[in-house]
């Protein structure tokens, strides 16, 4: 009760978008969790699937530098709007795509697909620290965060559901469908946002944009860890599902109900978040939990190599599960160090920024993948080049983090 009591401040306008996004996490979470066992059972190969899942990264990127220019000083809530319409239609394409191997319509829906979905992912962390109350922003990043996790156990409880119910009419299409519809309710709850929000900065003059007026030095150090996380997360995340279906011969609806056990395991860590950072701090949280992932994924991946014991397929259930809760429960706190460790000036920019590289990142790892597999590159070398990324981008974290004491300390930043 107390760990759900302290979310109870945040304001009407943070629980509106906090559900929009919710909504639009399970677009999100039933593709990651599905999409590409519903393309394998259509005929494609995972390396084919690669090359079409890279164009939603590929949308993300090309547009992810100049939206965060874009908003910096105006409203957010048409840009929620956008987001809000465009995901579910552009979902809905993909799959039909997919069934009727239109090419071209699935290459232009992932790219349209990836703009939508930039729009919350660069949008909503500026609008809550322009509108939430200081003493709530802790609280409503890690709900924002954790709208990814109940998305995800939403989708997964819904995908094995409908499964389970009827395996033959609800296969993986009419699924996808379905949640994708449900993705229009987010629409209903960006309207009941009806604050005037709170922009202290004119908006960007694009023709005077003088972008030595941005601290590149500070904004370089924060991105650069993320830079190497993200790419290594893209070599494995979107292709986990995949790897369960044709290393161990787990089923999608199978795979999303344990994707939805995960999910609950990120919800209560990111609700937990404001609590460990009080206990531990951030400077033993983030190293400890990632830490502990990566060594998750080191198992998990090694399970290719055992795949015929009885043992291989609970124990990397069992990696999986626990691998991504420790992983994301690092992600608001890091996000928050970044934006304050950047400062008020340069935190639309570094928005934009966080998302160009993980989108581009992703896409570049996409097409590593479609490489690596096309020469037949086992899933455990893949996964691996993950871990060592992981490793990399854990220490260069430390390292920023660090430097905010230090800068904080001597009065560098203030909060």
């Amino acid at each position: 009760m107390r760990i759900i009591s302290q979310y109870k401040k945040l304001e009407k306008h943070i629980f509106s978008l906090i559900f929009a996004e919710l909504f639009i996490q399970m677009i999100n979470s039933a593709f990651l969790l599905i999409m590409l066992v519903f393309m394998q059972k259509e005929g494609y190969s995972d390396h084919q699937s690669a090359d079409f899942i890279s164009y939603r990264f590929l949308g993300t990127l090309l547009l992810a530098f100049p939206m965060g220019l874009f908003i910096k000083g105006r409203k957010i809530k048409p840009v929620f709007i956008f987001a809000s319409l465009s995901i579910p239609i552009f979902s809905l394409l993909i799959v039909y795509g997919i069934h009727y191997h239109v090419s071209w319509l699935l290459y232009v829906s992932q790219v349209l697909w990836g703009i939508g979905f930039l729009c919350f992912q660069i949008t909503a962390l500026p609008f809550i620290l322009r509108n939430a109350k200081q003493d709530t922003h802790t609280e409503a990043i890690s709900l924002s965060f954790a709208t990814y996790s109940f998305g995800g156990i939403s989708s997964g409880v819904l995908i094995f559901l409908l499964s389970t119910l009827n395996p033959v009419f609800f296969d993986e299409m009419l699924i996808l469908q379905i949640i994708a519809g449900l993705g229009f309710i987010s629409i209903f709850f960006i309207m009941r946002i009806d604050i005037e929000e709170n922009i202290t900065e004119e908006p960007l003059n694009l023709k005077k944009l003088n972008l030595g007026d941005f601290d590149w030095k500070i904004i370089a150090k924060a991105m650069f860890p993320v830079f190497v996380i993200a790419t290594g997360a893209g070599l494995t995340i979107p292709f986990i599902g995949i790897f369960f279906f044709n290393v161990h011969g787990v089923d999608s609806h199978e795979f999303a109900i344990y994707g939805s056990i995960s999910a609950v395991l990120v919800a209560i860590g990111a609700l937990l978040v404001p609590q460990i950072k009080a206990r531990f701090g951030y400077m033993l949280a983030v190293p400890a939990t990632q830490t502990v992932a990566v060594l998750a994924l080191v198992v998990l991946a090694t399970t290719e190599l055992f795949a015929a014991w009885a043992l291989a397929v609970p124990i990397a259930i069992l990696c999986y599960v626990i691998r991504q809760p420790l992983m994301n429960m690092a992600g608001p706190m890091t996000s928050e160090v970044m934006m304050n460790y950047v400062g008020p000036k340069n935190r639309e920019i570094t928005s934009a920024l966080t998302s160009t590289i993980w989108s581009g990142s992703w896409y570049i790892s996409s097409r590593i993948f479609k490489i690596l597999r096309e020469n037949g590159i086992a899933y455990v070398k893949v996964f691996m080049i993950t871990a060592v990324l992981y490793g990399l981008g854990i220490f260069l974290y430390y390292l920023v983090m660090l430097d905010y004491e230090k800068r904080l300390k001597s009065g560098l930043i203030k909060i």
